[in-house]
């Protein structure tokens, strides 16, 4: 255990479960595809935040959240609940509607959950369109991805909390600018960053539509932790951690715990959630990452520690 702000963070096996990724891929995929019709919603009807921070989804007690969605003189929020396995949307009114989370379409899930907006007086338009995957489909023809493993999303759901509750550990250590511990869906990850104040040079990516909104994501220098449950290059979950703009020296930097290594590649350290869920203490072990990927970051970038930083920070030690 470690406590810090009076909260106790469990290191139980129970609490930081397995997730290899070839066990429930189609499920990750599927509810992948879930977040993105759910946040698009969000993105289309809150006002724009800096950084994208409004688009964004947040842990909660069952699962994970839109939070409170202005709509005209109403308000309403839609939540996935893992432990149930239901979405639910839920109004100011006595009005909700709830969708049962299990093995069917994209495409199925999509047409309901439009419908049950529109009964709850709810009109909005979103771009079908999936971002941030290759071979992309839109929502109303996806009949590709219809998997829903409950136990899996329960586990996913349980790791969020977890590492939802660290990173706010290690978000309270700074008094410099942070963003809220937050789930884009875009990538399917859990994040918190860390701003040096200082304006970052201006985007050169070649897509016009990707510059806009790399450009607004980092438009001022940034340390950026986070949790990814396994994609891509990745084979399984795995936390990150990387500089933008990356100072020079930076995949050289030596930080901890010894199993966590710089992916060229990606351009960003990286340690596997299966490491951390098997040491001894799960909590120290991600808190020493994060800190440890933020020194060599910080430090290279010269940023103003001094300022940034609240008093007594506890060093990373050994994991």
């Amino acid at each position: 255990m470690i406590e810090a702000h009076n909260t106790a963070i469990s290191d139980s096996p129970a609490c930081w479960p397995a997730l290899p990724l070839e066990a429930w891929k189609e499920t990750r995929d599927t509810l992948h595809m879930w977040t993105q019709i759910v946040g698009k919603v969000r993105l289309a009807l809150t006002p724009k935040t800096n950084h994208w921070w409004n688009v964004a989804l947040h842990v909660n007690a069952r699962g994970l959240t839109t939070s409170v969605i202005p709509y005209g003189d109403r308000v309403f929020e839609i939540e996935f609940d893992f432990l149930e396995h239901r979405l639910i949307i839920k109004t100011c009114d006595p009005a909700t509607k709830t969708i049962p989370l299990g093995p069917r379409s994209v495409a199925d899930f999509y047409q309901e959950f439009m419908a049950a907006l529109r009964a709850l007086n709810i009109n909005v338009k979103i771009w079908t369109m999936p971002v941030e995957v290759p071979d992309a489909i839109p929502f109303d023809q996806d009949r590709v991805h219809a998997s829903y493993d409950a136990e899996y999303a329960r586990r996913f759901w349980r790791a969020l909390v977890s590492i939802d509750e660290v990173f706010k550990v290690f978000r309270s250590r700074f008094q410099g600018k942070s963003s809220p511990v937050h789930f884009f869906w875009g990538s399917f990850d859990l994040a918190v960053t860390r701003f040096s104040g200082r304006p970052a040079p201006r985007r050169n990516d070649a897509d016009p539509v990707l510059r806009k909104i790399m450009q607004e994501a980092y438009s001022h220098e940034v340390i950026s932790a986070g949790w990814w449950p396994g994609s891509g290059e990745m084979k399984d979950a795995a936390f990150y951690c990387y500089a933008a703009p990356e100072p020079q020296g930076f995949p050289a930097q030596k930080v901890r715990p010894e199993s966590a290594f710089y992916a060229q590649q990606m351009g960003e350290f990286l340690l596997m959630h299966e490491n951390v869920r098997t040491a001894g203490s799960p909590t120290q072990t991600v808190l020493n990452f994060l800190q440890s990927t933020y020194e060599a970051g910080a430090a290279l970038a010269n940023w103003d520690r001094k300022a940034l930083e609240k008093s007594q920070e506890p060093a990373a030690g050994a994991a």
